[in-house]
C-alpha cells in the first residue's frame, strides 16, 4: 500500500504557527516571521544503494514508491510538487499559473538522498542581478526582472545515479608517431620537410574497474535542459532524504523512467570504458575495433539536486537562467534590445559624421 509523502504535512512554527522553511546552508527549518528555528534530525544510517536488476523486475508493483501531490504545467509540461501553503503557484520554468484544483496524486520512487540548497534566495538574486548588470544591450525589463523577488525560484531536480563494476574485453590498434624527412620544392628552392606518419600495431586486452555515480537527469526535456555549465554538484555532500529539506522549495518529479535512465547510463558507461581502453592501449593514438562491455552488481539511487531558475519572455521567446543551488555557478541565454543596439549604432554614425564635418 502506498504512503503519503511526509512533505505533504504542513511544517508549522511551534512558536507562532507560521510556515517553516528550510534554511539553505544549514540543517535547520526557520520561521521568517518570529525567527524560530528547528533542527533537522540527521539519519543515523547512510542512504541506500538499491539493487538495479531486482528493482527493474518489481517496479511495476510500485515497490519503494510513495504518493506525491503534483501540479502539471499545461504550457511546458513540467510536473511540480509544492507544499500545501507554498505562496507562488507559478511554473518554475515558464511562469504560467498553476491551479491547485488540478492537483493529481502520483506514485514515485522515493528519493534516497539529496544535496540541500547552500544558497538562499537572496544570494541567488544577488548573483543574477550582478550578471544582468554586466551584460550589454539587455532589455530594461530584464534588469527589472533581476530585482523581482518572485522571479527567482528554488527547484529540486530529480536525477538517477548508477554504480556498477565494469569489465571490457577489447580489440584494437595502437598508433605510434614517427617522422620522415622529405625533400620538397619551394620558391626558395629544394627544402627538407618533416612528415608525421603512424606505425600501427595490434592491441588486445581487458580493462575493469568501478563506475561510481553516473548522473542522469531524470526530467530532461530539450526546451529546458539543465546547462552543462552548472550541472556539477559535489555528491559527497548528499544527505539522507528528509522531506523537511523541501520546505519552501518546489520539487520536480522525474519524467524519464528508471529503465530509460539505465539505458542512458550505459551509453555514458561505454564512454568511460572507451577512455579506459585508450589509456590501456597507450601510444600516441588508438583505434578500437571491438569492445565487449559488461556491467555487474549494478545499483542506483534517485536523488534531488538544487537549482534556482528565473524565466523571462522577450519578443515572444522564452529565456531561462539557472544558478546551481550548491555552487552559485550561473548559466543562461540572454535577449538583446534591438533599440539599444540601434541607438548605439546611430550614435556612432553621428559621431563619425561630426568628425568628418569638422575635419574638412
Amino acid at each position: 500500500m502506498e504512503k503519503t509523502l511526509n512533505s505533504e504535512v504542513n511544517k508549522s512554527c511551534a512558536n507562532c504557527g507560521a510556515e517553516l522553511k528550510f534554511k539553505p546552508g544549514s540543517h535547520q527549518l526557520t520561521c521568517e516571521y518570529c525567527g524560530y528555528e528547528e533542527f533537522i534530525e540527521q539519519a543515523k544510517s547512510s542512504f541506500e544503494e538499491l539493487e538495479l536488476e531486482h528493482y527493474l523486475k518489481v517496479v511495476g508493483e510500485n515497490a519503494y514508491t510513495e504518493t506525491i501531490d503534483l501540479l502539471h504545467c499545461k504550457n511546458c509540461g513540467a510536473n511540480q510538487h509544492v507544499e500545501e501553503n507554498y505562496k507562488s503557484l507559478q511554473c518554475v520554468y515558464c511562469g504560467e499559473p498553476l491551479i491547485r484544483e488540478d492537483i493529481e496524486k502520483e506514485g514515485w520512487i522515493l528519493p534516497g538522498a539529496l544535496v540541500p540548497f547552500q544558497l538562499d534566495t537572496k544570494k541567488a538574486r544577488s548573483i543574477f542581478k550582478k550578471w544582468v548588470g554586466q551584460i550589454w544591450f539587455a532589455p530594461n525589463n530584464l534588469k527589472r526582472a533581476a530585482l523581482d523577488p518572485e522571479s527567482m525560484r528554488g527547484l529540486y531536480i530529480p536525477y538517477w545515479t548508477f554504480d556498477a563494476n565494469m569489465f571490457a574485453d577489447y580489440q584494437g590498434k595502437r598508433g605510434d608517431y614517427y617522422y620522415e624527412t622529405q625533400r620538397i620544392r619551394t620558391k626558395n628552392g629544394m627544402q627538407n620537410r618533416q612528415v608525421r606518419k603512424t606505425r600501427w600495431s595490434s592491441a588486445t586486452g581487458t580493462v575493469n574497474g568501478f563506475v561510481d555515480d553516473i548522473l542522469i537527469n531524470a526530467s530532461e526535456k530539450k526546451r529546458r535542459e539543465i546547462p552543462g555549465k552548472i550541472a556539477y554538484w559535489n555528491l559527497k555532500e548528499l544527505v539522507v532524504f528528509n522531506s523537511k529539506y523541501l520546505a519552501g522549495f518546489v520539487t520536480e518529479k522525474y519524467t524519464i523512467s528508471l529503465k530509460e535512465g539505465h539505458h542512458q547510463s550505459f551509453q555514458k558507461a561505454k564512454e568511460i570504458a572507451y577512455s579506459w581502453i585508450r589509456r590501456d592501449i597507450g601510444g600516441d593514438t588508438q583505434r578500437i575495433n571491438h569492445a565487449d562491455i559488461k556491467l555487474t552488481d549494478e545499483t542506483f539511487k534517485h536523488i534531488l539536486l538544487p537549482v534556482y531558475i528565473s524565466s523571462y519572455r522577450f519578443n515572444g521567446k522564452e529565456f531561462l537562467f539557472y544558478i546551481n543551488g550548491q555552487t552559485g555557478v550561473l548559466s543562461g541565454t540572454r535577449p538583446y534590445s534591438f533599440w539599444k543596439i540601434f541607438f548605439l549604432v546611430l550614435f556612432i554614425l553621428v559621431i563619425i559624421a561630426l568628425i568628418a564635418i569638422f575635419a574638412q
